[in-house]
Protein backbone atom coordinates (compact mmCIF):
# COMPACT_ATOMS: atom_id res chain seq x y z
CA UNK A 1 0.00 0.00 0.00
CA UNK A 2 1.28 3.51 -0.78
CA UNK A 3 1.99 5.84 2.56
CA UNK A 4 -0.67 8.20 0.85
CA UNK A 5 -3.88 7.94 -0.77
CA UNK A 6 -6.59 10.59 -1.52
CA UNK A 7 -9.95 11.50 -2.86
CA UNK A 8 -11.33 14.70 -3.32
CA UNK A 9 -15.05 15.64 -4.54
CA UNK A 10 -16.51 19.40 -5.24
CA UNK A 11 -19.93 19.56 -5.12
CA UNK A 12 -22.43 22.62 -5.56
CA UNK A 13 -23.49 24.55 -2.09
CA UNK A 14 -26.71 22.74 -2.57
CA UNK A 15 -28.53 20.67 0.18
CA UNK A 16 -29.17 17.27 -2.47
CA UNK A 17 -24.86 17.65 -2.38
CA UNK A 18 -25.16 16.62 1.19
CA UNK A 19 -26.26 13.06 0.66
CA UNK A 20 -24.18 13.02 -2.18
CA UNK A 21 -21.08 13.51 0.13
CA UNK A 22 -21.78 10.83 2.61
CA UNK A 23 -22.09 8.88 -0.09
CA UNK A 24 -18.74 9.61 -2.13
CA UNK A 25 -16.54 9.69 1.52
CA UNK A 26 -18.62 6.40 2.50
CA UNK A 27 -17.91 4.40 -1.38
CA UNK A 28 -14.14 5.69 -0.70
CA UNK A 29 -14.10 4.22 3.02
CA UNK A 30 -15.38 1.11 2.10
CA UNK A 31 -12.38 0.99 -0.72
CA UNK A 32 -9.66 1.50 1.50
CA UNK A 33 -10.96 -1.15 4.16
CA UNK A 34 -13.68 0.12 6.11
CA UNK A 35 -16.82 -1.61 6.59
CA UNK A 36 -20.06 -0.14 6.17
CA UNK A 37 -22.24 -0.16 8.93
CA UNK A 38 -19.46 -0.40 11.73
CA UNK A 39 -19.66 2.11 14.11
CA UNK A 40 -16.58 4.29 13.04
CA UNK A 41 -18.48 4.11 9.29
CA UNK A 42 -21.63 5.80 10.91
CA UNK A 43 -19.50 8.30 12.83
CA UNK A 44 -17.31 9.50 10.07
CA UNK A 45 -21.36 9.62 8.06
CA UNK A 46 -23.00 12.00 10.77
CA UNK A 47 -19.53 13.97 10.99
CA UNK A 48 -19.37 14.27 7.13
CA UNK A 49 -23.24 14.93 7.02
CA UNK A 50 -22.94 17.99 9.51
CA UNK A 51 -19.73 19.84 7.89
CA UNK A 52 -21.04 19.36 4.36
CA UNK A 53 -24.60 20.88 5.61
CA UNK A 54 -22.39 23.84 7.69
CA UNK A 55 -21.17 24.22 4.12
CA UNK A 56 -23.68 24.24 2.15
CA UNK A 57 -26.37 26.41 5.42
CA UNK A 58 -23.73 28.85 6.26
CA UNK A 59 -22.20 30.48 3.56
CA UNK A 60 -25.55 31.97 2.28
CA UNK A 61 -24.19 31.96 -1.11
CA UNK A 62 -21.01 32.78 -0.95
CA UNK A 63 -19.24 29.51 -1.59
CA UNK A 64 -20.80 28.50 -4.91
CA UNK A 65 -19.29 25.05 -4.43
CA UNK A 66 -17.57 22.94 -1.45
CA UNK A 67 -14.92 20.69 -1.74
CA UNK A 68 -14.31 17.31 0.37
CA UNK A 69 -10.92 15.86 0.84
CA UNK A 70 -10.40 12.48 2.44
CA UNK A 71 -6.49 11.27 3.09
CA UNK A 72 -4.72 8.41 4.53
CA UNK A 73 -1.37 8.77 6.01
CA UNK A 74 0.25 5.37 6.39
CA UNK A 75 -2.74 3.61 7.34
CA UNK A 76 -2.75 5.24 10.72
CA UNK A 77 -4.86 8.65 10.44
CA UNK A 78 -7.44 9.50 8.19
CA UNK A 79 -8.17 12.96 7.26
CA UNK A 80 -11.35 14.15 6.29
CA UNK A 81 -11.61 18.19 5.02
CA UNK A 82 -15.21 20.14 3.98
CA UNK A 83 -13.70 23.60 2.36
CA UNK A 84 -15.69 26.48 1.26
CA UNK A 85 -14.62 29.88 -0.18
CA UNK A 86 -16.63 31.61 2.94
CA UNK A 87 -14.61 33.90 5.36
CA UNK A 88 -16.19 33.02 8.41
CA UNK A 89 -15.09 30.11 10.61
CA UNK A 90 -17.63 28.08 12.52
CA UNK A 91 -18.43 29.46 16.10
CA UNK A 92 -19.29 27.92 19.16
CA UNK A 93 -22.53 28.18 20.07
CA UNK A 94 -24.54 27.39 23.81
CA UNK A 95 -26.48 24.06 23.24
CA UNK A 96 -29.48 25.10 24.78
CA UNK A 97 -31.88 22.67 26.32
CA UNK A 98 -34.28 24.29 23.31
CA UNK A 99 -32.04 25.01 20.67
CA UNK A 100 -33.63 23.15 17.39
CA UNK A 101 -30.05 24.00 15.53
CA UNK A 102 -26.26 25.63 15.55
CA UNK A 103 -25.23 22.37 17.58
CA UNK A 104 -23.53 21.03 14.37
CA UNK A 105 -19.97 21.72 15.12
CA UNK A 106 -20.63 20.53 19.01
CA UNK A 107 -21.85 17.22 17.49
CA UNK A 108 -18.73 17.16 15.04
CA UNK A 109 -16.21 18.10 18.45
CA UNK A 110 -18.00 15.48 20.38
CA UNK A 111 -17.72 12.41 17.74
CA UNK A 112 -14.37 13.42 17.15
CA UNK A 113 -12.72 13.66 20.78
CA UNK A 114 -14.77 10.26 21.17
CA UNK A 115 -12.46 8.21 19.12
CA UNK A 116 -9.84 10.16 20.06
CA UNK A 117 -9.60 12.72 17.38
CA UNK A 118 -9.46 16.52 17.34
CA UNK A 119 -10.89 19.20 14.94
CA UNK A 120 -8.75 22.30 13.09
CA UNK A 121 -9.99 25.05 11.11
CA UNK A 122 -7.78 26.33 8.62
CA UNK A 123 -7.87 29.35 6.53
CA UNK A 124 -7.61 28.58 2.49
CA UNK A 125 -5.60 31.12 0.05
CA UNK A 126 -8.56 32.48 -1.28
CA UNK A 127 -10.26 33.61 1.38
CA UNK A 128 -12.10 30.46 2.67
CA UNK A 129 -11.76 27.59 5.18
CA UNK A 130 -11.33 24.03 5.45
CA UNK A 131 -12.74 22.38 8.20
CA UNK A 132 -10.42 19.30 9.18
CA UNK A 133 -11.10 16.13 11.36
CA UNK A 134 -8.26 13.89 11.67
CA UNK A 135 -8.90 10.42 13.37
CA UNK A 136 -6.55 7.30 14.17
CA UNK A 137 -7.12 4.42 11.32
CA UNK A 138 -6.79 1.09 12.57
CA UNK A 139 -8.37 -0.57 9.51
CA UNK A 140 -6.15 -2.90 7.17
CA UNK A 141 -5.76 -1.00 3.65
CA UNK A 142 -7.10 -2.64 0.91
Amino acid sequence: MADHQEATVTLPSAPASVSAARRHVMDVLVTWGLPNGTDLADTIRLILSELATNAVQHTRGQSPTFTVELRLDREERLRVGVTDSHPRHPRRLPAAVQQDSGRGMAIVRALTAEYGGRVVVTPTADGGKTVWITLPWTVSVR
